[in-house]
């Protein structure tokens, strides 16, 4: 599952979260469940360092007076059960391992600004 900015004015988007090998058999999260504290992630998986730094979700952010800012949601189905990765790759890495293991994929697009 990842969280992504294009419209974040750092030339190349912002990765708010970058989750890894979440089980097949799971539908849902709990609200607050991707933390800096993983237990309250599935069994097996993890986030990798997103763009603030850190090993969660990164709210989103547009900074004051900017336009509305699109977030893409996506979630992958992967013709693995588990990438072979560990919570230190970059999300550069982990998105061309997603992309290439990847037989489906939903995305959500809502906007946000303030």
């Amino acid at each position: 599952m990842t969280l992504y900015d294009p419209d974040a004015p750092t030339g190349s988007g912002f990765w708010h979260m970058v989750l890894l090998d979440v089980p097949a058999s799971v539908t849902d999260l709990p609200a607050g469940a991707v933390t800096d504290d993983p237990s309250g992630l599935p069994p097996g998986a993890f986030c990798v360092r997103n763009d603030y730094g850190s090993k969660d979700f990164g709210g989103a952010a547009p900074p004051a007076g900017d336009p509305p800012h699109r977030y893409v949601f996506a979630v992958h189905a992967l013709d693995v059960d588990s990438l072979g990765l560990d919570s230190d790759v970059s999300p550069a890495v982990a998105g061309f391992n997603v992309g290439f293991h990847t037989i489906a994929r939903a995305v959500m697009v809502p906007v946000y600004g303030h």
